[in-house]
């Protein structure tokens, strides 16, 4: 393994381990405009203007999506969807009482890290979640690239920081690895040419909590051949 990859797997378990990181997800609280108390945290929460709001507190807090507070040991975000939005709390003992505590990842290997082109395509399909909620998602291109041998093609979307993010299932999927995994590139260079590591390979939020609505890989991505590589299940 080199130094880089080792960075990347300390960067990923901060990400996911942290007290208020990935796995500390506890419960995602759908609002409306009707006032309602929330078992474990205090106040009475509604929606309004797209922006979950709480009473009976210290003071009337309005959470935009992606924005937090602080409640005791909790923080509470805001988490926007197709014009809802949602409580989530986030309680650093959620990972213990679930009984995680590690990701298994596959043995590096070089052979994992290939290349790749990129042709744009944009294309809008109506994606699902695993919670079921069916969205319109916008796709930005194709990577093909050949590994072991076989060709593939990857269905990506262009990030804001013109990185590419991707989602597939495999023949490891729901049997040596999670229902589907996410892999980001860096964006294409002038000739259309990316890198892909499935050695990145990584875990979606779902995999650590019931409580994310993670999207389905698109039909495409989703392949009849084992990829072995980068992160495999939660133990």
């Amino acid at each position: 393994m080199d130094d880089t990859h080792a960075l990347w797997i300390s960067a990923r378990d901060n990400a996911v381990w942290a007290p208020h990181g990935i796995a500390s997800l506890a419960a995602t609280h759908w609002l409306d405009a009707t006032e309602r108390r929330f078992d474990g945290i205090p106040g009475i929460w509604c929606a309004d203007d797209e922006s979950a709001v709480g009473r009976e507190l210290p003071w009337e807090v309005r959470l935009r999506p992606e924005e937090q507070t602080r409640c005791g040991e909790l923080a509470l975000r805001a988490k926007g969807r197709a014009g809802s939005v949602a409580l989530r709390v986030l309680d650093p003992a959620a990972a213990a009482r679930r009984g995680i505590a590690r990701i298994e990842r596959a043995e590096f290997s070089p052979s994992r890290r290939v290349a790749g082109g990129f042709t744009p395509s944009s294309r809008a399909v109506v994606a699902e979640s695993v919670d079921g909620h069916h969205t319109e998602t916008q796709y930005h291109g194709i990577v093909s690239f050949v590994l072991d041998g076989l060709e593939f093609e990857l269905t990506v979307q262009r990030e804001g920081d013109g990185s590419l993010f991707a989602a597939f299932a495999d023949a490891t999927s729901g049997v040596q690895s999670y229902r589907f995994r996410f892999l980001r590139m860096d964006g294409p260079d002038a000739d259309g040419r990316v890198e892909l590591d499935f050695n990145r390979a990584y875990l979606p939020p779902c995999a650590f909590s019931d409580h994310y609505a993670c999207v389905f890989p698109p039909p495409g991505n989703r392949w009849t051949v084992p990829i072995a590589a980068g992160e495999l299940v939660v133990r």
